[in-house]
């Protein structure tokens, strides 16, 4: 009789936690369901709870496919997204690159409609091109975010078009491996955030965005050798809509100059052209003063041809392209403070900046 009981108590139990595990499994995934197909099948449907669907669906289809033709050939292709528009146009954010030296922009949208682009204004040395779109394609706008609020290790993924119109619409994921870098490409350098999200050739231009689908960057180029896989590099969209303004007026970016030609300090061959002999104490790293120009700044605050640059500011300057992007930091007007190597001597002058075309220096 006692083991009857004890048997009646156990089925009882079991018929408990069986309805309690039902409820809770109701309760919390709400949307997973399990039907038996024939004794065979069985077609599962499962609510993923950790997704980026959500944050997708804000800028996906703000992400156009970009073309370039010159003389009715594609010379390259890239990927841009709209981040604003008016009762008569949207506007593209993309590369410089992309578009550079075409005379025919198409873009694609996600939905398959092609149309033309106006380039409206491009900068090289930041890599960046706004494009026009006639408004009625445009069916999403993104919203503009802030990478100063990134912490390593958070959630970023991206929308483009890699290899081209055939793959458009590609998400890939990653983290942010690297705040702050700084990559050095032909004639400069640049501030940059570091994904290991997939970025491949198509990419260029597209946004990399954050867990809640704000874009916090533009693609914009990969370190590409055969030892390092996947790091992939965009610009803070920071330093992106500092210039979108002019660009969208078709105005060129105004940069600060200090009014001097320059060779780095390494360039044996070209001192050597220009009869600069170095002595053999002179800094290995650094910029070489090849000339200045006549009541510029430079020649104002007293830096003469042969001085070699060695810090801005404090800083450390390795190369011509390191003292662009630390002067390109600065506003016209602002006064720096440059150290020289002269004749053995370390001397120090203050430069009053003043405005450059995009080349000047």
């Amino acid at each position: 009789m006692k083991h009857k009981v004890t048997y009646i108590v156990a089925i009882i139990c079991a018929l408990f936690v069986g309805i309690i595990g039902t409820i809770l499994c109701i309760k919390y995934i709400p949307n997973t369901t399990v039907v038996q197909d024939d004794g065979t099948k069985k077609n599962v449907t499962v609510t993923e709870t950790n997704t980026l669907k959500a944050a997708i669906d804000k800028v996906y289809d703000a992400v156009y496919v970009i073309e370039s033709y010159q003389n009715g050939q594609q010379i390259s292709t890239g990927t841009g997204f709209v981040y604003k528009k008016d009762d008569k146009n949207g506007y593209v954010i993309t590369n410089y690159h992309v578009i550079e030296g075409a005379d025919e922009i198409k873009v694609t949208t996600m939905d398959g409609n092609t149309v033309n682009a106006e380039v409206l204004g491009g900068d090289e040395y930041s890599d960046i091109a706004v494009l026009a779109v006639d408004v009625d394609v445009v069916t999403l706008v993104a919203t503009i975010g802030d990478s100063s609020d990134l912490s390593l290790g958070d959630t970023l993924f991206t929308v483009g078009s890699p290899l081209g119109s055939e793959y458009k619409g590609t998400v890939t994921k990653g983290i942010l491996s690297g705040n702050n870098r700084t990559v050095t490409t032909s004639n400069n350098v640049m501030d940059v955030l570091q994904t290991d999200a997939a970025i491949n050739p198509g990419n260029s231009g597209g946004p990399l965005c954050n867990a809640n689908g704000e874009v916090i960057g533009v693609n914009s180029l990969k370190l590409v050798e055969d030892e390092i896989e996947g790091m992939g590099f965009a610009i803070p969209i920071e330093i992106v809509m500092s210039s979108v303004d002019s660009l969208e007026k078709g105005e060129e970016i105004v940069r600060p100059m200090i009014g001097l030609e320059m060779l780095d300090v390494d360039n044996a061959y070209a001192l050597y052209r220009y009869g600069i002999r170095l002595d053999n104490d002179a800094p290995t790293e650094g910029v070489v003063v090849m000339s200045v120009t006549d009541g510029g700044p430079a020649a104002i605050a007293g830096i003469t041809k042969g001085d070699i640059i060695t810090e801005i500011d404090g800083e450390a300057i390795a190369n011509s392209s390191e003292l662009r992007h630390n002067l390109y930091k600065h506003q016209v007007g602002d006064t720096i403070e440059v150290t020289v190597y002269r004749n053995g001597d370390r001397k120090e002058f203050k430069v009053e900046l003043v405005a450059a075309t995009q080349t000047g220096n």
